[in-house]
């Protein structure tokens, strides 16, 4: 059986629980969890150095006294851009820096690995075949640049994240495989992929336990989230939630086993709207999820 870890992403925490001495108690005092995927949305790497540095000092502090171990980095719904996509040229220059600002501090927190969606084409590039297949050699292009500077950063690989729609690439098991297999030709680390249980809305590729069970040996993080079919609603993994969802730990466990993983980070990507039916029950239902997971998953 696989090696699996529950950890959490911090987009629950932006804009709420920003202060690294307010997040990390609440990650290992009410949730009980050591495994952290860092988001960029906490502290973009745009803002001045000196800003960056501090944070990441006060960051270190915070998760050593908790015994936290931030252990990836991702983009957020804030970064959730073109990037390396985007059709102007000096732009997706512009974010490979970013990239490699974002890396140095993922290395300087203890991460092993970062990611991010591959890159989202526009319309315009999208509906020129032409003009998107060079966009997308773009995309591959950067993010090979990218594998290199993290090889030397002593990274052990990048990771992307398949996505829910034909623009924001890899929306289909085939289609992840192939960009997998592109981006692997040539990269300075392996690149492997971080699958979301709930991006699963192509009308061929709806099982999100079938993504599982054919790329889990690839992803050895996996974002979780409670859901419909055909939807991503980022629900916790509370009764009444679980009760209208259909990602459950039994077969999400086994398609895991199946697809012959040795190790897995599962990490909770819940989302609380800004209304006043959850505004106040944000910790609450991250700690009714972990209890739920627990079942499963012991580390």
């Amino acid at each position: 059986m696989a090696n699996l870890k529950l950890g959490i992403n911090l987009g629950f925490a932006i804009n709420k629980y920003v202060e690294p001495e307010v997040w990390t108690r609440i990650v290992a005092e009410d949730l009980g969890i050591k495994y952290v995927q860092f988001v960029a949305d906490l502290l973009n790497v745009f803002l001045p150095p000196d800003i960056v540095d501090r944070q990441v000092e006060r960051i270190n502090e915070c998760t050593q006294k908790h015994d936290l171990a931030i252990t990836s980095t991702f983009t957020s719904a804030f970064t959730r851009v073109n990037h390396f996509m985007h059709p102007d040229a000096d732009t997706r220059k512009a974010w490979l820096n970013w990239f490699k600002r974002f890396a140095n501090i993922s290395v300087q927190m203890g991460a092993r690995t970062t990611g991010s969606h591959f890159g989202i084409l526009t319309f315009a590039d999208y509906d020129d075949v032409r003009r998107r297949e060079f966009i997308i050699e773009e995309g591959i292009k950067n993010w090979q640049e990218l594998s290199w500077y993290c090889k030397e950063l002593g990274m052990e690989y990048l990771n992307f994240e398949p996505m829910s729609i034909p623009r924001e690439m890899a929306n289909t098991v085939e289609d992840t495989k192939e960009l997998l297999a592109r981006l692997n030709d040539g990269a300075g680390i392996p690149f492997k992929v971080c699958l979301d249980v709930g991006h699963a809305p192509h009308p061929n590729d709806r099982d999100p336990y079938r993504w599982v069970r054919e790329l889990g040996s690839v992803s050895p993080i996996i974002h979780i989230q409670q859901t419909e079919k055909d939807h991503s609603r980022h629900w916790p993994f509370t009764e009444e939630y679980n009760k209208l969802g259909i990602i459950h730990g039994e077969p999400l466990i086994e398609a895991i086993k199946q697809s012959g993983a040795t190790e897995a980070e599962i990490i909770f990507e819940l989302s609380h709207r800004e209304a006043w039916s959850t505004e106040f029950r944000i910790i609450q239902d991250h700690i009714e999820s972990v209890n739920y997971w627990r079942q499963f998953i012991k580390n």
